[in-house]
């Protein structure tokens, strides 16, 4: 069975940082790709950024580019979201997904391997 822990969400003043985790376990596939996707409420859902786990490529939103730095540990099957200069529009929550492309990640959103998600906050 695959799950997913996030965790590093909360409650930040506008210009400050969280970093967000995700911990992957159960996974019986070693070519996937990693990253987080958000929805806020009354919105579609955003893609925001994904990993390769095999070539260490990395993928921004343009909306938290400069801003969002995505990184892993392949060992512990665990990414990380480091969120700099956080935004009011940032708000959401926001959620860990796992598949074989980062185009996936990034446009569609589905997929059978995702976390329950983390709520970020940031108010003004």
């Amino acid at each position: 069975e695959v799950q997913f822990v996030e965790s590093g969400g909360g409650l930040v003043q506008a210009g400050g940082s969280l970093r967000l985790s995700c911990a992957a376990s159960g996974l019986t596939f070693d070519d996937y790709v990693i990253g987080w996707f958000r929805q806020a409420p009354g919105k579609e859902r955003e893609g925001v950024s994904c990993i390769s786990r095999t070539e260490g490529s990395t993928f921004y939103a343009d909306s938290v580019k400069g801003r969002f730095t995505i990184s892993s540990d392949n060992a512990k099957n665990t990414v990380f979201l480091q969120m700099n200069n956080l935004k009011p529009e940032d708000t959401a929550v926001y959620y860990c997904m796992v598949d074989l492309s980062c185009y996936t990640v990034l446009f569609t959103h589905v997929s059978e391997y995702r976390g329950q998600g983390t709520q970020v906050t940031v108010s003004a």
